[in-house]
């Protein structure tokens, strides 16, 4: 049964992301994800202007002249948020956690995608599927996919994204625009990364906090990892130890910024105690140039 506190906490997200679809979002989702998708229509005798990429060279040879083919707009999208509730979300050490973040960009998508009239649907991992939604339209569906990501209790506490995106590749046939929503604390899921975002428009939102770049200095304080519960004091006045806390923070990030540069797979960074409009409208921005 739902809390009265989680429905509270689900309708003040709601009118905080509608709000911001309807001022900011909305029209940089249409212009970046409508057209996108494309089904062929028709083949047509070529017109002076237009553009000789779209002719089709078999017709053109089979009738002796020019033909062109015409492709039509999809009229809806699918939009797949891919959202990583492993032990790791549950850390925020200003004023929300990454899972409340993860919470309200799931909401500010879902909203701009209903706005569009496309299907949105959710994939929550940890270390397994925990959760399918089906892709759907309607504010009743949207709003259960913001109380799945805020409350829902997941068993698993580590992370394998790996499983998460072998899912999608294999439940949802149909391309489609997919967010995988993590703090990326995880490992081995190079290839089928690259196999995915070939597959789908595949974007990375990268949840970061402040407080896992660097380790404060509060003496001898006993560290507990949130996915495999093992405990660990540590000294964090060492010099040498905050200098290796560090180096391996930087190596971790390179290597994912590596991976998806190679992938080419376009991410968003948003820090937990920083302001993701920012980020967010930056990255529309960045497609609509692009496309």
């Amino acid at each position: 049964m739902l809390t009265k506190e989680i429905l509270k906490q689900v309708r003040q997200i709601e009118i905080k992301t509608k709000g911001l679809v309807n001022q900011v979002f909305s029209g940089e989702y249409h212009s970046v994800f409508k057209g996108r998708g494309m089904e062929f229509s028709e083949v047509r005798e070529y017109q002076f202007g237009d553009d000789i990429r779209s002719i089709d060279w078999n017709v053109t040879a089979r009738l002796g002249h020019p033909f062109i083919k015409i492709f039509e707009e999809e009229r809806e999208l699918t939009v797949i948020l891919i959202v990583d509730l492993s032990g790791s979300l549950i850390f925020g050490s200003i004023d929300k956690t990454k899972q409340q973040i993860a919470a309200e960009l799931s909401a500010i998508l879902a909203f701009s995608a209903l706005k569009n009239s496309d299907k949105v649907g959710l994939i929550l991992f940890t270390d397994k599927i925990e959760k399918f939604v089906p892709p759907r339209k309607g504010r009743k569906h949207v709003l259960r996919i913001i109380r799945e990501v805020l409350s829902f209790a997941p068993e698993g506490k580590s992370t394998n994204i790996k499983v998460a995106l072998e899912y999608m590749n294999n439940a949802i046939k149909k391309k489609s625009i997919a967010f995988l929503i993590s703090d990326f604390m995880d490992s081995g899921y190079e290839k089928i990364l690259r196999i995915v975002s070939r597959k789908h428009d595949l974007v990375g939102i990268v949840l970061n906090d402040t407080r896992e770049n660097k380790i404060p200095k509060m003496g001898l304080v006993k560290f507990t990892d949130a996915e495999t519960g093992s405990e660990r004091w540590i000294d964090t006045d060492n010099k040498q130890m905050q200098l290796l806390f560090r180096q391996m923070r930087e190596r971790n990030i390179a290597k994912r910024k590596t991976l998806f540069i190679s992938s080419r797979l376009d991410s968003i960074e948003v820090d937990t105690g920083q302001n993701y409009i920012k980020p967010l409208v930056q990255f529309f921005r960045m497609r609509e140039r692009r496309w």
